[in-house]
């Protein structure tokens, strides 16, 4: 798939080291922003339970 992509986008070496930053850093966004906190409500991390003594 990274050869894929690696072989599709277009221009030099330097352009597209570039490219592949900017896609990175768009696929980070996009968890950090929108896929992140749409699941987090799903997830049991805030349910704790602590057995009584």
């Amino acid at each position: 798939m990274y050869v894929w992509i690696w072989r599709h986008l277009p221009g030099t070496l330097p352009l597209k080291l570039l490219q592949t930053l900017l896609l990175l850093a768009a696929v980070c966004a996009l968890l950090l922003f929108v896929v992140f906190p749409w699941i987090e409500p799903h997830l049991p991390i805030n349910d704790v339970t602590v057995p009584g003594q």
